[in-house]
């Protein structure tokens, strides 16, 4: 895999079943509809990227969006890497080139949410946060009694910032 050039674009609707696809087979991500993912891969496509093989197979994707009332926060919604295209830094990859899109040219601050035993998840936005020379703080966002009825686990917000990137 790793001779073979990687590309990274804008999402547009035709990749929204390879994102489903992808993002069901990299447990412990939870999958959405494939409507969602539609939604993510265009509307979402100017804060989301696909990272795909010369042939078109679609091995990486992040979406994200903007947030309305914090715009100076990029909110990482989901981060997928194939089992194939791992251990090469993809995903720092993709969310590095989403930051440096004039989209995000106001953009100090990301956020995300993990569960506590997402430790591939952890271990990028950590890395994220020391890539871009800064902190990262974490706080309950949704806890597993009272927002998920005991049938999901806590997801803990994770804001890493302030940083510039498009100085």
């Amino acid at each position: 895999m790793s001779a073979e050039k990687i590309t990274f674009n804008k999402p547009s609707s035709i990749d929204g079943m390879a994102v489903h696809q992808l993002v069901a087979s990299c447990p412990p991500l939870d999958t959405n509809s494939v409507y969602c993912n539609l939604l993510q891969a265009s509307h979402f496509d100017e804060t989301s990227i696909a990272a795909s093989l010369e042939d078109g197979e679609l091995v990486g994707f992040v979406s994200g969006y903007i947030l309305p009332n914090k715009v100076d926060t990029l909110f990482v919604w989901q981060v997928a890497v194939s089992e194939k295209a791992r251990g090469q830094g993809l995903a720092k990859k993709m969310v590095s080139q989403l930051l440096e899109r004039s989209i995000c040219s106001n953009v100090h601050y990301i956020e995300t949410s993990i569960t506590q035993s997402n430790q591939g998840s952890w271990a990028l936005f950590r890395s994220l946060a020391e890539q871009l020379g800064t902190s990262l703080e974490e706080s309950i966002m949704f806890d597993k009694q009272q927002h998920f009825q005991n049938k999901h686990d806590t997801e803990f917000l994770v804001r890493i910032g302030p940083f510039s990137v498009n100085s």
